[in-house]
């Protein structure tokens, strides 16, 4: 496994665009920090995100796998990139010639999505130990270390979403029409969704029971927006008479959604390659 991992990364750091892309990414994760300096002061009106509760323990797990999961796109393009450039530089045929089972071709491209998945993971787990000591008003230890299921939530998410990038670079062979794909087919999700909730079932969320099965709604499912939970959002909530209550635990159930669809994902791409004449 360590010999098709070292190959894999070896590629992805030899390209100069999928390179950057992965630097670009772990930046911007490090810019949640930057959060903590948006501070506006406007005659009596202070706004000081920091000092509203983002950052306290256990709610910081929640806060900040939420907002970097939305930042996944960056190595949504290495993931497809990685697949398109073996098509267009002949490195998987020069592979297979070399030796390298499709079987193991694969598997090196599937740890190279845990890893991404991983080290992102411990990137968000180590800034919000130094975010939330610095931030925090509970620094207990039970405190601190409770809500970590938002972690493993954040992998088995990101793990699913670059599972599902691979394959489609797989199945299109270049990274333009696979990212194209990926957004037609997270319009289709979002018309089903409207079809069921506003036509066929209107006046019950029956219509959610349906959709929490499809690939891309189940990975939203596991990080529901944190904002809700926030004292000032309850506040102002209960002022409009809007409820803002709600269960915002990780759901078991949408994990092992996601998880099989990883499954989905792996297998097909290995079946399009092994059927696949190149």
């Amino acid at each position: 496994m360590k010999r098709l991992l070292s190959i894999e990364l070896q590629k992805i750091w030899m390209n100069k665009a999928s390179r950057i892309l992965t630097l670009t990414y772990f930046i911007l994760l490090s810019f949640i920090a930057l959060i903590a300096a948006i501070k506006f002061d406007i005659g009596v009106f202070k706004f000081h995100l920091a000092e509203m509760g983002i950052f306290n323990f256990p709610f910081i797990w929640h806060f900040n796998t939420y907002v970097a999961a939305w930042m996944k796109f960056f190595l949504a393009i290495v993931i497809v990139s990685m697949m398109a450039n073996e098509y267009s530089y002949g490195t998987l045929k020069q592979n297979l010639i070399d030796g390298l089972s499709k079987k193991e071709f694969i598997l090196s491209k599937f740890l190279t999505v845990v890893l991404f998945a991983f080290v992102s993971t411990v990137f968000v787990f180590l800034m919000s130990l130094i975010l939330g000591y610095s931030f925090s008003s509970y620094t207990e230890f039970g405190i601190v270390f409770s809500d970590l299921d938002y972690l493993l939530a954040f992998f088995v998410k990101l793990t699913g979403f670059f599972s599902f990038c691979l394959f489609l670079g797989i199945l299109v062979k270049r990274s333009a029409f696979a990212l194209g794909f990926l957004l037609v087919w997270s319009i289709i999700e979002a018309i089903i969704r409207g079809v069921l909730a506003f036509k066929i079932f209107p006046n019950s969320d029956i219509d959610k029971k349906f959709t929490q099965f499809l690939p891309l709604e189940s990975m939203s499912n596991l990080i529901v927006n944190p904002g809700p939970r926030l004292s000032v959002i309850k506040n102002i909530g209960s002022q409009m008479g809007i409820e803002t209550g709600g269960d915002y635990s990780v759901d078991y159930t949408a994990v092992v959604i996601v998880l099989t669809w990883t499954f989905i994902f792996i297998y097909f791409s290995y079946k399009l390659l092994k059927n696949r004449d190149l």
